[in-house]
């Protein structure tokens, strides 16, 4: 029997054990096997390892998503989430590549995916505070938001889930540096509810503070004096 021969329900089933290049390849293959590939029941799950995944065409975004992964680990991760006065021209130059990549796909993920139910990130250091607020506001049923690394998340990040985040239930935002202890008991207070995780963020050395910043460059110095 030709694959074109099994009914729709068996492709989809085949379809899923396939990774978003085979199934892309698959699709080119004949009119029948591109319908499956287009069809939303495919796509209720995105897991992505690099922001050059997010540029390709070998997958849909659409209503069905519910379950969003954009985890990036590398060693170019690490340059691009440390502080701006730390790095060389060429790991600024780098970092710029990337500047929008992931933020503009998550608004695009915000304005066509309205039933979102879980968002993790990780190593995502140009999400912005707003990127975070307008999924919230447009995903009203977002119920896990875990985010790690995700360096210029602040306390506003906090606040839009206290004030849009109503079907939160689990919260993570460790190593994200620029949060302060205050955010977290506030929102601890507002949302008991929530299950909130915050490894080493109220403790690392938020990159809003410049003076905090010098003490620490003045504390590298003397450490390699020594």
């Amino acid at each position: 029997m030709h694959i074109t021969q099994l009914n729709r329900e068996c492709l989809l089933h085949l379809f899923s054990f396939l990774d978003k290049n085979s199934r892309k390849n698959l699709a080119k293959t004949c009119h029948k096997l591109l319908e499956v590939f287009q069809d939303p029941l495919l796509w209720s799950l995105l897991d992505f390892h690099s922001p050059v995944e997010l540029k390709k065409d070998n997958f849909l975004l659409g209503p069905a998503l519910k379950y969003l992964s954009i985890c990036w680990y590398s060693e170019r991760v690490k340059v691009c989430n440390i502080e701006d006065w730390m790095k060389n021209s060429f790991q600024k130059d780098f970092c710029s590549r990337h500047e929008n990549t992931v933020s503009d796909f998550l608004l695009d993920v915000s304005n066509r995916c309205p039933n979102l139910l879980s968002l993790t990130l990780s190593g995502c250091g140009h999400v912005t505070d707003d990127c975070i607020l307008q999924l919230l506001k447009k995903c009203p049923n977002l119920q896990s938001l875990k985010l790690e690394n995700c360096v210029r998340i602040t306390d506003l990040t906090l606040e839009a889930v206290t004030l849009h985040g109503a079907s939160l239930r689990t919260l993570h935002v460790d190593f994200c540096r620029n949060l302060t202890r205050g955010g977290l008991e506030r929102l601890r207070e507002k949302c008991p509810s929530v299950v909130l995780r915050a490894e080493r963020s109220a403790d690392m050395i938020p990159d809003s503070k410049p003076e905090k910043k010098l003490m620490l460059e003045k504390a590298s110095r003397k450490l390699v004096q020594l």
